[in-house]
């Protein structure tokens, strides 16, 4: 299976709708050179933009819902097209990523479940998800989280129950905590015995400085690509046949002890 890792660069100089169709072009590029693409957290805003997640917010429906079904059905690629600010008919804001087939047919959506910020930003402008969400390829199946979920191993495991093979990640995650990015990413994958694909943003938007260095890790752990910090295509094959080879030859996840509480004090 081929995928490519878009990491965008978001800067404040570029407006949506530039970004919007530039990203598009992008993701037309990758016709018969990927089967999947994955684009990062929050990409037509920023993730620390958060004056703009009201005014930016769209319905699940809208414009880039509209742009990356059409770059999706042109590339005849699965798209993996990031988060946007949602807003939903309620007018509740959420973090949502969506998941386009090769058709341009939306196959999963997914709100966050782990909103970043603790008492400002994000964590108090929008929603928390309250569902897992997997989706079947022709080749794997693929676990979502998105950036903040990362710190949250729970949430992988139960992904894992759910049939999980691959994850995909985006995220907007900031220069300044780069070493924990690398370090959760190759966590999750080895004792899930899963690939990771990560895609962060490059850039600095909202006077954050991005990490860039998004990465796909194997099952056992090992780095296969890495990008550096600036805007970069990260194109890289994998087997995902390798996950069921991997969980047989050391069958961790089968000693796992479920049910565990803590002592009463």
């Amino acid at each position: 299976m081929r995928a490519s890792v878009i990491q965008i660069a978001v800067e404040d100089s570029e407006s949506v709708e530039s970004r919007r169709v530039r990203v598009a072009a992008l993701v037309r590029e990758q016709a018969g050179a990927a089967d999947l693409v994955v684009l990062p957290e929050l990409w037509t805003t920023g993730a620390f933009a958060y004056e703009l997640f009201g005014s930016e917010a769209e319905p699940l429906e809208g414009p880039t819902y509209e742009a990356m079904a059409k770059a999706a059905s042109d590339a005849g690629v699965w798209l993996h097209a990031g988060s946007i600010p949602e807003r939903d008919p309620r007018g509740a804001l959420y973090n949502t990523s969506l998941v386009f087939s090769p058709s341009g047919e939306l196959v999963a959506s997914y709100r966050k479940i782990h909103r970043f910020g603790f008492d400002k930003g994000e964590a108090v402008l929008m929603g928390a998800g309250q569902e897992l969400v997997t989706a079947r390829l022709p080749e794997t199946t693929v676990g979502f989280a998105t950036c903040y979920d990362l710190r949250f191993p729970e949430l992988f495991r139960g992904l894992v129950d759910a049939g999980a093979e691959t994850f995909v990640i985006p995220a907007g995650w900031p220069e300044r905590r780069r070493a924990h990015w690398t370090l959760l990413a190759q966590a999750r994958a080895v004792e899930n015995q899963a690939f990771v694909l990560a895609c962060g943003t490059a850039g600095t938007h909202a006077g954050v400085p991005q990490a860039g260095h998004s990465i796909v890790v194997d099952p056992w752990g090992e780095v296969l690509a890495e990008a550096g910090s600036g805007e970069e295509i990260l194109t890289v094959e994998f087997d995902p046949s390798r996950v069921a080879t991997t969980r047989e030859q050391f069958p961790a996840l089968k000693d796992r002890m479920l049910g565990l509480h803590a002592p009463i004090r």
